[in-house]
């Protein structure tokens, strides 16, 4: 069935948001982690999540994730609730795929009592409940301001720029990890980028960019 243009814009504003919501998210993330960092090693470590910008991906997720289904709840323990488990459950699988396709995690909570595989824990999904409550009082009620300035032509401009931006820094982000992973395995550079990101993104490089990345 074709969409009438009234859902076409529905359905575009839906997608603009969740795309914000995602930078926000990262953004947030990259903050509060490079805040922790700083006080755990009493200087500045780099957090970040991808190889160019001060974004943190896996928080950017968890807003999205918020987004779409918190606002269901009715009551604060409802939101505490859902966002416990929601925020649980994507830590879990971000760290999951990001083992399982380029050998490393990022976290390791193997230390804290009541952990599921080092992945998620029982104080961070705590973390993740208050985050949802937070995101629903100081987030959540402006975020229809975006419905007002989407068909302004500078947002769009931004807006195409920066979904070319993270298209190409998740992209590449990728790459560089998955050939790092390959280098750790002994597996020879196949091709010109195979070559290109051996010089450029060797692996002190990337460990330097993400400090918290632990091996597996």
């Amino acid at each position: 069935m074709e969409l009438t243009v009234v859902e076409k814009n529905e359905f575009t504003k839906k997608i603009l948001k969740i795309f914000w919501i995602f930078i926000i998210g990262s953004i947030i993330g990259y903050i509060l982690e490079t805040i922790v960092g700083f006080i755990q090693n009493g200087h500045y470590v780099s957090r970040q999540g991808l190889l160019f910008g001060p974004f943190i991906q896996v928080y950017g997720l968890g807003l999205v994730v918020y987004y779409l289904i918190i606002p269901h709840a009715k009551t604060n323990l409802q939101i505490f609730i859902l966002s416990f488990i929601l925020g649980g459950v994507v830590e879990y699988l971000f760290s999951y795929f990001q083992e399982k396709y380029f050998g490393t995690v990022s976290w390791d909570y193997s230390n804290l009592l009541f952990n599921l595989n080092g992945r998620t824990s029982l104080l961070h999904c705590i973390y993740w409940g208050i985050g949802g409550l937070a995101f629903m009082k100081l987030i959540y009620p402006y975020i229809s301001n975006i419905d007002k300035i989407y068909k302004k032509k500078y947002f769009k401009t931004l807006t195409i720029i920066l979904v070319i931006f993270m298209t190409f820094n998740i992209s590449f982000t990728s790459m560089a990890s998955q050939r790092q992973f390959e280098r750790r395995n002994n597996i020879a550079a196949e091709g010109s980028i195979d070559i290109f990101l051996d010089k450029y993104y060797p692996d002190s490089k990337l460990e330097k960019i993400y400090s918290n990345a632990l091996e597996r």
